[in-house]
């Protein structure tokens, strides 16, 4: 019995019918879908505290459920005190199944988590229908266990999608229920 996130019954049931329609596609391969999505933290502090670093991993890894890679830097930056190619962030890049869940969990179960939330801004597309934006605090996600949190920090959801432009990635994201502020 092969499983079948839920998000992604209700993407081929439902969402492709309505942006057939929508946007008039000759064909259901046009029919923009999620390709990746990318969680990533930048921990400056990591220079002089590796602890940082090794808890910033361990909770992404809570959060979505895949392991964690430390990022280096590609620069040194000599006012941040930053060599090149030392350690200073963590990402994961989800896709297949797990996409489809951390998708759900963010956007059913975390977004509404956040303080005095009217939603994410509906701006931040980058011209080729990827979306980014930031989480302010990791502690909106049920997984991390908020006493044994090191220090709060925010993350980067990047979600990268094989839409052309930014209105269709809007619509597919809109129909999956981004919350979305305008």
């Amino acid at each position: 019995m092969n499983y079948v996130p839920e998000l992604k019954k209700y993407y081929k049931d439902i969402v492709i019918k309505e942006l057939v329609k929508e946007f008039e596609y000759k064909s259901i391969m046009q029919v923009p879908k999620l390709e990746k999505i990318v969680i990533s933290v930048g921990v400056g502090e990591a220079v002089r505290n590796k602890k940082l670093l090794d808890s910033a991993v361990l909770e992404l890894a809570q959060i979505t459920g895949q392991k964690a890679v430390k990022t280096k830097a590609k620069k040194a930056i000599a006012g941040f005190k930053i060599r090149q190619g030392q350690e200073i962030g963590a990402k994961v890049t989800l896709r297949g199944n797990v996409m489809y869940e951390f998708l759900y969990k963010l956007i059913h179960l975390a977004l509404p988590r956040v303080k005095d939330f009217r939603g994410i801004n509906g701006d931040a597309f980058d011209g080729n229908g990827n979306y980014s934006f930031g989480i302010t605090e990791q502690i909106i996600f049920s997984e991390i266990d908020y006493d044994k949190i090191e220090r709060i920090s925010g993350l980067n959801v990047t979600i990268v999608t094989t839409a052309s432009n930014d209105k269709e990635s809007k619509a597919l994201l809109l129909k999956f229920g981004m919350p979305f502020s305008n």
